[in-house]
């Protein structure tokens, strides 16, 4: 090999050399092949994830709803008793109370025996209408001999429609004993049985076994259980915006959840020592209402703006923002909302979001690293 050809070869290799060096510093050191991936692969758009990967993330979706009731607010409230739900349960007549069938707090049916009484004055009325019964028995019997002896012309008519009169008189006094002891649940022995009047819960009880009782006393008081009432107090903030046939809920876990009512009236004037406004509203029944139970309600305007509701759970906090992951297709893109109020679970968002989008409400640590990398 002469000197030229040497040289030739030598600067050939040296440019392989050069060439390999180049391209070990463009890679660095230890790079491989990567296979395609959402946060390697810069063909794949950031916060694309296939079925596999929401599975692996746990990262599920929940569709935006149309919002019909905007909360207002959530305020503080006291269950209540409306005037109609509790009915006293008096005694006919003074007497002596022989058996009780109920407890204090127990639920009760419409109907039901509370009480056995007995007392003296059914016993005058059950003697009254036994002489009434005997005396309709007789102007019956004269009435059919006096029917007969007229038919005969042996008296005068005149004499029939005395006996008739008679028979109506016995008949009113045997109806009017009869009404006053089947209304007072007496019997002609003497005992009364006192029933409850209305279904619901025995709110107040006096009534013991060989106690007396007397006519103008109530021994059982009977609430209904199945309608309350609440006793709000609206801040001043919200003592104009409050008005009749709002929709309410109450806030709690459990079997508050569910419970709904309606505002039936609101004050007019603020309190000076609280400064709110007493409000009412009906609500239905629940096993763990009781009057005197403090809860908190949250007051919905309807139709006082539009918007959409979520559940809270898809809400996430991103440079002190309240964002939400929206899914488009394959991709999850992040998305700033405006939230308007909070209620029972679910998120009032007044824009930023459209009814049928589908949110991410589960796994958003997992999205908010995925799309900071991408």
């Amino acid at each position: 090999m002469n000197r030229q050809q040497i040289i030739t070869t030598s600067a050939i290799a040296l440019s392989i050399v050069a060439g390999l060096v180049a391209y070990n510093q463009l890679s660095g050191p230890g790079d491989t092949p990567q296979p395609a991936s959402v946060s390697t692969d810069l063909r794949v758009a950031p916060g694309t994830l296939t079925a596999q990967q929401l599975q692996r993330l746990g990262i599920q979706t929940k569709s935006v709803s149309a919002a019909v009731d905007v909360p207002l607010g959530t305020v503080p409230a006291v269950v209540t008793l409306p005037p109609e739900a509790q009915v006293a349960v008096t005694a006919p007549f003074d007497g002596a109370i022989l058996r009780v069938y109920v407890i204090a707090g127990q639920q009760v049916s419409r109907g039901q025996p509370l009480a056995t009484v007995k007392s003296r004055e059914p016993l005058q009325y059950g003697a009254e209408l036994a002489r009434a019964q005997a005396r309709l028995g007789l102007a019956q019997a004269t009435a059919a001999r006096t029917r007969q002896l007229v038919e005969e012309g042996i008296i005068a008519g005149a004499r029939g429609d005395e006996v008739n009169a008679q028979i109506r008189v016995a008949q009113t006094d045997v109806s009017e004993n009869a009404r006053i002891l089947r209304q007072a649940g007496a019997s002609a022995g003497g005992e009364v049985t006192l029933r409850a009047p209305i279904s619901g819960r025995v709110a107040a009880m006096t009534a013991q076994v060989g106690g007396p009782v007397m006519a103008t006393s109530a021994p059982f008081v009977i609430e209904n259980s199945t309608a309350f009432t609440l006793d709000l107090q609206l801040p001043e903030r919200m003592a104009g915006q409050v008005r009749t046939g709002m929709s309410i809920s109450l806030s709690g876990p459990g079997v508050l959840q569910g419970v709904t009512g309606t505002i039936v009236s609101v004050g007019g004037s603020l309190d000076p020592a609280t400064r709110s406004v007493l409000a009412k509203a009906r609500i239905d029944g629940a096993p763990a209402l009781v009057a005197g139970k403090s809860v908190m309600a949250t007051i919905n305007g309807a139709g006082a703006a539009s918007g959409t509701s979520i559940p809270a759970s898809a809400l996430t906090k991103i440079d002190g923002k309240d964002h939400v992951f929206v899914r488009t297709g394959k991709r999850f893109v992040q998305r700033a909302v405006e939230v308007a109020g909070r209620s029972d679970g679910a998120v009032f968002v007044a824009s930023g979001l459209k009814p049928g989008e589908q949110v991410a409400v589960s796994g958003l640590s997992e999205l908010k690293m995925l799309l900071a990398g991408g």
